[in-house]
């Protein structure tokens, strides 16, 4: 009956904010058309859970904080809805419509959203603890699919898509960007801000880690993606604390020129090296200095040129064809007369 109502009067949006709900049993909402209504406090402040909503019409829908654990959303069309704060765990949303929904604050741990379109979608701060997310697809309706694994990727690559710009800031941020490693001591930030604005000065992009902060997370991996995003790496070996672990962590997998600097007074770490020796054809010579104002007066010239300048004999060893050989060489030179 309601959803007859609804096709007879499609310009009404009904207005549910208010309506007391409690004690209701929402078993069976299988097909219920609430396209664009306003749920705020109805779905609220009842409990959803197992409620059955597949191919439901919530487009449109306003359900921040609705209690829709272990609902079954199968097929449901969610296009548009606005999801803050909705408690999604254990939901079943597989084939759902999820183009433009807001997710902000969401908890879908647990869900299963796998074959859900997605197109438009924004995710921030969701909760994805066990989330089933297969064959997610990002492209809109009536185009050939690409299909994601995460909805946190799916908007990456939407972008990557569809603004030129974004892949505009990646070629530059690979061509011009410059990974500055050290200690944030109040000593040793001096140098790294000054190699910074420097930096800035030549027209580069540049990004500074600091191994100084709170070891409560893992910053091995988040320092991977910044050496994978730039052109070279500078880094202070001087009096080190952390940055040999970092730097033995980075330079095995990625052929980027490394310029280590050190100030007179020190020695380079033990494990340099080794570091040095094994992986040499990218790491330049320790770059002594005595002041900060005589490093950046010869940046130019003994930091950033003779990086760059590797940079260009990796990039040529990458394209470089493989060499191959061939046993008939071989057998010729044991056998000349033949």
């Amino acid at each position: 009956m309601w959803n007859e109502w609804r096709r007879a009067n499609p310009e009404v949006t009904p207005n549910l904010a208010r309506l007391d709900i409690r004690g209701l049993s929402f078993a069976n909402l299988r097909g219920v058309n609430l396209i664009g209504a306003n749920l705020y406090k109805a779905f609220a402040q009842t409990d959803l859970s197992e409620a059955d909503l597949r191919k439901a019409f919530l487009r449109q829908a306003n359900l921040p904080g609705a209690p829709l654990r272990g609902a079954n959303l199968t097929d449901a069309s969610l296009y548009m809805a606005r999801l803050k704060r909705t408690d999604l765990r254990d939901a079943r949303l597989a084939g759902a419509d999820l183009r433009g929904a807001l997710l902000e604050g969401t908890n879908l741990t647990n869900a299963n959203i796998s074959g859900a379109k997605i197109y438009g979608i924004a995710v921030w701060d969701v909760k994805t603890d066990g989330l089933l997310q297969e064959n997610l697809v990002l492209t809109p309706l009536r185009q050939p699919e690409i299909t994601v694994d995460s909805i946190e990727v799916a908007q990456f690559i939407y972008l990557l898509l569809q603004n030129k710009n974004i892949r505009q800031v990646i070629d530059t941020i690979s061509q011009k960007g410059v990974l500055i490693l050290g200690r944030f001591t109040e000593e040793r930030k001096v140098v790294l801000d000054a190699i910074r604005a420097k930096l800035r000065e030549l027209g580069f992009v540049p990004m500074m880690f600091d191994f100084e902060r709170p070891k409560q997370r893992d910053f091995t991996e988040t320092i991977k993606t910044l050496a994978g995003l730039s052109r070279f790496i500078i880094a202070d070996i001087t009096n080190p604390k952390s940055s040999p672990l970092e730097l033995q962590a980075t330079m095995p997998d990625y052929m980027i020129p490394f310029v280590p600097i050190i100030h007179e007074d020190e020695e380079p770490f033990s494990m340099f090296r080794d570091l040095k020796q094994k992986y040499g054809e990218w790491v330049l010579d320790v770059l002594e200095y005595d002041s900060v104002e005589r490093l950046l007066a010869v940046l130019e010239q003994a930091v950033v040129r003779p990086a760059l300048e590797k940079s260009a004999q990796l990039l040529y060893k990458k394209t470089e064809e493989i060499k191959k050989r061939h046993v008939k060489d071989y057998q010729r030179i044991l056998s000349p007369n033949h």
